[in-house]
């Protein structure tokens, strides 16, 4: 029988976002709710409208002088173009969209952030920062990021999962689930020939476990801890869900959880004596056949 782990829940979440510019805009409260009504659909049209007109979020315009530099290193590791660093540099003006929210469904701090920045940047021609992860995301790659009418996302749009090499394997590490409140999930020692197969278990891995997160936090409440399963399960489906597709397989696997200082919830195998290898063989069923 499976053990609980039991995880804090903050009681508020920030979405933050960076849009440079050469010259500041007139009057960006009021560009960006016109953008939003003109551009974007139900319900988040309603949600970040809501937002817009009240102290949940913010928009900081101001000389980029005025804000601490943003890490050119960083962004370049997660994807940045030359071409944006270079915007970047150049910028005399920067807005900072900022959102608070409680954690649960929706995520309206990021959603309602990452919609205002996305349309200040399409306006402005520039990129948008996201600060949290940080990478930049091209405008039009980020309104994509977006919810649907059905309130349905890519997790892949919210999350990396970057990894590096160590003396015994890769260390993979997401960076995206303490946007919901989360701890991040992490594993050492993976072999090189399981970099792809397992980046796209614990990519499923991370889509089951926050809505098993989610579905503990109802709407209206906020508890200050949640229990989770320290052994879950993670199938092919779990793996589509977080690209934003569907799989008609149920093949499923099981690992177990290990919540460690940072925090962060290291992911092992759930039985004794099996293996990173094995997982990954039964999950995607490359196994070699029988003779």
């Amino acid at each position: 029988m499976g053990e609980y782990l039991t995880l804090p829940v903050p009681q508020t979440l920030y979405g933050t976002y960076a849009v440079p510019l050469p010259e500041p805009l007139a009057d960006p409260g009021a560009l960006a709710r016109d953008e939003v009504t003109r551009h974007t659909g139900p319900p988040l049209r309603d949600l970040v409208l809501g937002m817009l007109g009240s102290p949940m979020l913010t928009l900081d315009q101001r000389p980029s002088s005025g804000f601490p530099p943003l890490p050119r290193d960083l962004l370049a590791a997660y994807g940045a173009a030359a071409s944006e660093l270079e915007t970047i540099s150049s910028a005399a003006f920067l807005i900072a969209v900022r959102a608070a929210y409680r954690p649960g469904r929706p995520p309206a701090h990021e959603w309602a952030s990452r919609t205002v920045a996305g349309l200040l940047g399409t306006v402005a021609g520039s990129p948008v920062i996201d600060v949290f992860t940080p990478r930049v995301l091209p405008p039009s790659h980020l309104l994509c990021s977006l919810p649907g009418p059905d309130g349905g996302v890519r997790l892949t749009d919210w999350m990396l999962l970057p990894h590096t090499a160590g003396p015994r394997g890769f260390f993979f590490a997401t960076r995206g689930l303490a946007r919901f409140g989360l701890p991040e999930l992490q594993t050492e020692n993976v072999p090189a020939d399981l970099v792809e197969p397992w980046g796209r278990l614990l990519n499923g891995l991370a889509r089951r476990l926050l809505d098993l997160w989610l579905d503990r936090l109802p709407a209206g409440e906020q508890p200050l801890v949640v229990d989770i399963p320290d052994v879950i399960s993670v199938g092919l489906r779990d793996v589509a869900a977080a690209q934003g597709t569907d799989d008609p397989l149920r093949r499923e696997v099981s690992v177990r959880l290990r919540l460690d200082p940072g925090p962060a919830l290291t992911v092992l195998p759930a039985e004794d004596g099996s293996d990173l290898e094995s997982l990954c063989a039964a999950l995607f069923d490359t196994r070699p056949p029988c003779r």
